[in-house]
């Protein structure tokens, strides 16, 4: 598949060919191109970045494999050389020229780091739970990250903050009011701001699906319903903001033009977790047409910009058939009914997608005055 570059100088050189622009505007903007394009990873950066994290694997393994037979002095000084080595050997292998060897050897040292913590937390009978360690795993990780500059490690933090999220909620009881982590919005909020300086668009994009999880088990934990309608309410405005000032959002938040994707997403989600709550009740049906309205202003809205958003929107246009045959339709249909009604209705959507589809890739070309 040809790149991003590719394709737009194909286009440029089409341009010239056409005479919509200049010979002179064509080769500046192929000097922009070039100097503005991402390098992609050859397979033997691949290949290195792979044996790197092995290797790394296999230390760790090693050395917990012969814990009680290595001296203690020693157990400590081995760690702290696998998470130096993948330091300074990251830094020295980016200077050289290797950047996706660099950030393989300093996710080594990040778990390196954690396996650190609960190897000597162990050794020494430290007091504590693993939600501290992970804590502080996350913490030393981003901080390895804003002194590196490093965007892999900074989406390495906030998958170990989205663990101990998980840990918490998990691993020391379900849902219990009193200990709810609210800490964790401090967490999103600190690696947000560190995913500005680290330059890590895909750190922002998890962020901001771990903060609609955790509004989904707030809700499940306190009030669901409240809840549930201010996620819907609030994705809402989040999708109308990256729709109608989509520039000035962007340079906010900076997510490449995807608020509006997350803000279906929370809507989807929130309107779903309505529907739960009132599908024994006559409310059931307002939220159902709701949730319906949603996804076709989401494509009427935002559906040419994002063939992804789109297809969420088919997922979720989907979900709510489903939802409403399994909570209104079932007493009424027999299942010949059903697999009748089905059919047709799904081959409308498949028809309706068909043509929404043409017409967002292939828009209606504007007439010339001659």
């Amino acid at each position: 598949m040809a790149s991003y570059s590719s394709k737009v100088k194909r286009d440029i050189a089409r341009w010239v060919e056409s005479g919509l622009i200049e010979p002179r505007t064509a080769d500046a903007l192929a000097r922009d191109i070039e100097a503005n394009e991402r390098r992609s990873l050859s397979f033997g950066s691949i290949l290195a970045m792979m044996a790197a994290l092995l290797l790394g694997a296999a230390i760790l393994i090693f050395v917990a494999a012969n814990w009680e037979a290595i001296p203690r002095l020693v157990r400590v000084a081995a760690l702290f050389a696998v998470i130096i080595g993948g330091y300074v050997g990251g830094a020295f292998a980016k200077m050289r020229g290797h950047p996706a060897v660099g950030e393989a050897l300093w996710i080594v040292a990040a778990a390196a780091f954690g396996g650190s913590i609960a190897l000597i937390g162990q050794m020494y009978h430290f007091s504590g739970d693993e939600s501290v360690a992970m804590l502080t795993w996350c913490t030393g990780t981003a901080l390895a990250a804003l002194v590196l500059r490093s965007g892999p490690l900074t989406v390495v933090a906030v998958g170990i903050a989205d663990a101990w999220l998980m840990t918490k909620l998990l691993g020391f009881g379900l849902f219990r009011s009193m200990d709810f982590p609210h800490l964790f919005l401090v967490l999103a909020a600190a690696l947000f701001a560190v995913s500005y300086w680290t330059r890590s668009q895909a750190a922002r994009h998890v962020i901001v699906q771990s903060v609609i999880f955790y509004v989904v088990t707030l809700a499940l934990d306190h009030n669901l319903l409240g809840m549930a309608i201010l996620l819907a309410l609030v994705s809402a405005a989040v999708f109308a903001v990256g729709v109608f000032v989509p520039v000035a959002a962007d340079n906010i938040i900076k997510l490449g033009g995807q608020l509006p994707l997350h803000g279906l997403i929370g809507f989807l989600t929130g309107t779903a977790l309505v529907q739960f709550e009132l599908a024994d009740s006559n409310g059931f049906a307002p939220a159902a047409v709701a949730a319906l309205a949603g996804i076709t202003g989401a494509i009427i809205l935002a559906g040419r910009q994002s063939r992804g958003l789109r297809w969420v929107a088919y997922l979720g246009f989907a979900f709510e058939l489903c939802l409403i045959y399994a909570v209104t339709m079932e007493t009424m249909l027999g299942t010949a009914g059903f697999f009748l009604l089905a059919a047709v209705v799904l081959g409308a959507l498949a028809f309706a997608i068909i043509r929404i589809e043409r017409r967002m890739n292939h828009p209606v070309a504007r007439e010339t005055v001659s």
